[in-house]
């Protein structure tokens, strides 16, 4: 009985944890602006979010916290009716401040990335693709 209960209880504890925040349906609509070009957009606020950086004395991954972070704040820039949002520090403690804002058709270039350039013109003189706004 004693061996039971003392496997129960960290599974029970464990399930308890939120693991996995998820994005929401709006908050596809919400770029993020890493490189911190907002010129253009109207300031909507600022948004903190926190999520758990640790779980008693084991520190969680850091890209894991980040990537948490960062969702979190789509999902709440979403309900703002912001379509950008970009880090205003570091994260710390878990703990991260963000501005929303509402850039409209306003291009916020993502931050550069190798081979990933959506607006760069095509190498071969081919077409080119532009992404668009859903509706």
């Amino acid at each position: 009985m004693r061996k039971t209960v003392l496997l129960l209880v960290p599974t029970l504890l464990l399930g308890a944890c939120t693991w996995g925040i998820n994005p929401t349906p709006a908050s596809q609509n919400v770029r993020t602006a890493w490189n911190g070009d907002v010129s253009g957009c109207r300031d909507l606020g600022k948004i903190t979010v926190s999520v758990m950086d640790h779980v008693g004395p084991v520190d969680r991954n850091d890209i894991k916290v980040r990537d948490e972070l960062q969702v979190m704040a789509r999902n709440e820039a979403a309900t703002m009716h912001a379509d950008t949002i970009k880090p205003l520090a570091e994260p710390s403690d878990g703990s991260q401040p963000w501005g929303a804002y509402q850039c409209g058709s306003h291009l916020v270039t993502p931050a550069a990335a190798p081979g990933n350039n959506p607006a760069a013109p095509a190498s071969s003189g081919a077409t080119q693709t532009y992404p668009i706004k859903g509706g």
